[in-house]
């Protein structure tokens, strides 16, 4: 196999790609939480809050099944993009009976990248005002503060 090195997170299967060698039934929640690079206890916090189903049980033990991984991927994703918890239940629930997951998808995303790009201006906003205090030449800062005030906020 030459020197690419192959790097395995579950029983030999590599992260993500389990459904193509069908093994993604009946999962323990270590498994699940391995393929997502998750703790259990994080799989445990969704199923609180609804965003995952209640696992199956057996033998007392949580078991998931490919639905389950489904609901995981769309989760990761969310998050991954900036998502908090609560559009993720949003994205999952918020939305009438039968709206298409483009139309979920399409509306939360325009909302978090008007959120973005005011982050954005905040973010160099403060940019300028550390650029400009970087600059200081006071002698204490009681100096700084009193020509902060002379300037104003900006």
């Amino acid at each position: 196999m030459g020197s690419q090195k192959n790097t395995r997170d579950f029983r030999g299967v590599q992260r993500g790609s389990l459904l193509g060698f069908g093994v993604a039934e009946n999962l323990a929640i270590s498994d699940v939480a391995r393929v997502f690079g998750l703790r259990t206890s994080a799989i445990r916090y969704y199923e609180q809050i609804g965003i995952l189903p209640p696992a199956m049980r057996k033998n007392g033990q949580r078991r998931y099944d490919n639905s389950a991984l489904f609901r995981l991927a769309v989760v990761q994703r969310a998050r991954e993009t900036g998502f908090t918890l609560e559009e993720i239940r949003e994205l999952f629930f918020g939305f009438p009976p039968g709206t298409p997951p483009p139309k979920r998808w399409h509306q939360l995303s325009q909302r978090k990248i008007a959120e973005l790009r005011d982050r954005m201006k905040r973010l160099k906003l403060m940019e300028t005002l550390l650029k400009r205090v970087e600059d200081c030449r006071c002698d204490a800062l009681d100096e700084c503060g009193e020509k902060l005030l002379r300037q104003g906020s900006r």
